[in-house]
């Protein structure tokens, strides 16, 4: 286990945890769900292009994985954010959450049974407890009303997201986090922009404040958190990354709390310790073997 690298993953976790603050607020503002989506990518491209360019890191490699890393953002980001953001502004976010964060465990099992990682006993320990921390964080956060259409599009985010990963595991063997995310924002970018497009949904008619939750969003929740997380992922694989990804629900609500007052209960600060838990379970020195079976 590369504690560097699992760092690297909690800090793309914080990042990420702060997108929905973002959003609201840009929902707020009068931005809609596509042109939220579009400005993120179109901002984060270029700059992590110019990052690319600055650091003469132009990747040499086929055009398979070229091709591989454009989908990933054309693709399963794309289709992953928009599920989430169209489900976000019809949902409770906590609700929400609760659905997308079912996508670590599907990794660990994914991962597992295509026999990418071992069924370690500790892994396995800070699965379970990640799992049932996440619950009791976003059981005592209280939710709004149920909305069927938005728990359908949140667990299809969950579903991208996943395959996301485990396609990601494998192309950043052969690509450097840094063109690996531009790449993927590119191809966000692409597909966002013809969805717009097609569909006339993109408005730039909103508020001014609009504009510094857009920028927010793109270079704290977007180029940030993707650099970090490839970087992280490339050092302790996907469902180790997955399961550390399961701070960001805290933060979520944490960070909730402090923008809009939402109350944080025992039960949440007992789900978010539990959370950390698992984090410093899967750090530890592992001694125990693999699971057989």
């Amino acid at each position: 286990m590369s504690r560097l690298g699992a760092a690297l993953v909690l800090a793309s976790a914080v990042a990420f945890g702060v997108m929905p603050v973002f959003g609201k607020l840009a929902y707020d503002a009068g931005v809609t769900v596509s042109t939220l989506l579009l400005v993120r990518f179109a901002i984060a491209a270029p700059l992590l292009w110019a990052g690319v360019g600055l650091r003469r890191a132009v990747p040499r490699v086929s055009r398979g994985v070229l091709w591989r890393a454009l989908a990933l953002g054309g693709i399963g980001y794309a289709t992953q954010a928009g599920l989430y953001f169209a489900a976000l502004s019809r949902m409770d976010a906590s609700v929400l959450s609760l659905i997308l964060y079912g996508y670590p465990a599907m990794v660990t099992g994914a991962a597992i049974l295509l026999r990418r990682e071992p069924a370690s006993r500790r892994r396995l320990a800070a699965l379970v407890t990640a799992s049932l921390g996440l619950v009791l964080v976003l059981a005592g956060s209280g939710g709004g009303d149920f909305d069927t259409v938005g728990a359908l599009m949140g667990f299809g985010a969950s579903l991208a997201y996943t395959a996301y990963i485990l396609v990601s595991d494998v192309v950043t063997e052969h690509l450097e986090p840094l063109p690996l995310a531009a790449l993927v924002a590119t191809g966000a970018v692409v597909t966002l922009g013809l969805v717009g497009l097609l569909t006339g949904s993109i408005d730039l008619g909103f508020a001014p404040e609009g504009w510094l939750w857009l920028a927010l969003a793109s270079l704290v929740s977007t180029v940030s958190a993707i650099l970090l997380f490839f970087s992280g992922m490339s050092r302790v694989g996907a469902s180790t990354a997955a399961i550390l990804s399961t701070l960001e629900p805290p933060v979520t609500v944490s960070l909730s709390f402090l923008a809009f007052g939402e109350a944080l209960g025992a039960i949440q600060i007992l789900g978010a310790l539990a959370v950390l838990g698992a984090a410093v379970i899967v750090n530890l020195p592992s001694r125990a073997p693999a699971v057989s079976g």
